[in-house]
């Protein structure tokens, strides 16, 4: 990792997604930022996604609503909020600022799930040609985070994007087929993933997604 010594853009961070950098903060009060590039890099795979057969039960029951791009500023918000199993988090506010200015230039998306009037789960991410860097979830409700993720790789599928950067193997996100890719490799199909023309498809044709989720719970 590497202190910055300059100030960091909306357009300094896709230059650095592009060639795998990401910016955390050390805590949710730190006034500083740092690059890392880890030496293995977890990634999802968008083909060969493993859908847990619970899950896809709870997937089926639509527990919540779906939605994408609607909410960035409460997600994002909530990914840094204190919660059981961190009382801290490296989402400071200037991350919270980047990331929200990304949003409205159409480069950062976000999925939530619903109840009600209630935000209860969600993730955020950004977009660079065909690869999606996948950065925090939260849940406040059963398997919400689990049931956005699903969503999201059904988009990413149906919007042609080839790679899901998860940053670091979790034993969380090990249950969906995450695997670690050596930086070499990873950058590899970073390079090749940026060039590819896909788009993130906020609010696809219903019946598509659905053929999608089904695909996913098939492959799984």
């Amino acid at each position: 990792m590497s202190r910055r010594q300059m100030e960091i853009t909306p357009e300094l961070m896709l230059r650095a997604y592009r060639i795998g950098l990401f910016p955390m903060a050390e805590s949710r009060d730190a006034r500083t930022l740092y690059w890392l590039d880890p030496e293995m890099r977890g990634v999802i795979p968008l083909q060969g996604f493993h859908l847990p057969r619970r899950l896809a039960r709870r997937v089926r029951q639509a527990p919540y609503r779906i939605s994408a791009n609607e909410a960035f500023p409460q997600v994002i918000a909530e990914c840094a909020a204190p919660r059981a199993s961190s009382a801290d988090s490296w989402i400071n506010a200037e991350i919270q600022a980047l990331f929200t200015a990304l949003h409205r230039q159409g480069h950062a998306h976000s999925i939530e799930a619903w109840q009600g009037e209630a935000l209860v789960g969600g993730l955020y991410g950004v977009s660079l040609g065909g690869a999606f860097f996948g950065e925090s979830m939260f849940s406040r409700a059963d398997d919400a985070s689990k049931i956005a993720l699903v969503h999201l790789v059904a988009r990413l599928r149906l919007g042609g994007f080839t790679l899901l950067d998860a940053q670091f193997q979790t034993s969380h996100l090990a249950q969906f087929g995450t695997e670690e890719v050596p930086r070499a490799l990873y950058k590899q199909r970073l390079a090749e993933a940026v060039e590819v023309p896909a788009h993130f498809p906020a609010e696809p044709d219903p019946e598509a997604l659905a053929r999608e989720i089904a695909a996913l719970r098939d492959e799984g």
